[in-house]
């Protein structure tokens, strides 16, 4: 009598998981799910640290951004992060000075910069913001300072003492003096009376408009024109 061989049951295949070298906590997963949003080219080689990845403006905000600066702009980004909004300025032909605190976020911005060549129309400056504004001119100011990470989306109704490293109203001081014309990319959550309110710091005080930011339907934040870039957004916006 033949004995029947027990059928081996196929060994089963791990799941698969999401996992890349740039990864470095679970708290950014979903971000890196969206990662061709964030930089189109990201396949290309784009770097980001665990910061970057939930701090850089999507591209599509960006180069919306930068589609409201005049060619050949002088535009300083005084919080350029890793450099999603400088590649953008610098896409639409405006030269760009990008500030930065962090020496290791400016080389990972150089490497995105290489990647969309782009390279050449920055400036990247090692420095403080606060500390080099008053040193520097341009035709734009744009403003992403940090949020504070993920967790500004539980607040119900986001004030500017809540914007890092300074209070909002300074951060938008410090870059009046620069000039006027000032973009600030803020989260969707914004109290928009307080955006308001900065528009009076200057005598007289500057024109504004503000903009919801969507990609793929999902607003990721709001944007505040002062000066000649609100004259710059079109009415029906």
């Amino acid at each position: 009598m033949k004995r029947r061989r027990k059928k081996r049951s196929k060994p089963q295949k791990p799941r698969k998981t999401l996992t890349s070298p740039a990864i470095v906590s679970p708290r950014i997963a979903k971000y890196y799910l969206q990662r061709h949003t964030l930089f189109s080219k990201y396949d290309a080689g784009v770097q980001l640290d665990e910061e970057g990845w939930f701090s850089v403006t999507p591209e599509p905000i960006a180069a919306r951004h930068a589609s409201l600066a005049a060619d050949n702009s002088l535009v300083i980004d005084c919080f350029s992060g890793v450099g999603g909004n400088a590649i953008q300025f610098a896409s639409s032909r405006c030269h760009v000075i990008a500030i930065e605190i962090d020496a290791k976020r400016v080389e990972l911005a150089v490497n995105n910069a290489n990647i969309y060549g782009v390279e050449d129309y920055i400036d990247f400056v090692i420095g403080d913001f606060f500390q080099l504004a008053p040193r520097l001119k341009g035709d734009i100011a744009f403003l992403a300072p940090p949020w504070g990470g993920p967790s500004y989306s539980k607040v119900l109704n986001f004030t500017l003492d809540m914007l890092k490293p300074k209070h909002g109203y300074s951060i938008f001081q410090a870059a009046q003096s620069i000039t006027p014309n000032i973009i600030m990319f803020l989260p969707r959550n914004m109290d928009l009376n307080e955006v308001e309110e900065l528009s009076w710091l200057s005598s007289p005080p500057l024109n504004l408009k503000m903009e919801e930011n969507q990609v793929k339907t999902r607003t990721k934040g709001i944007t505040a024109y002062f000066g000649d870039t609100a004259s710059a957004l079109p009415e029906d916006s």
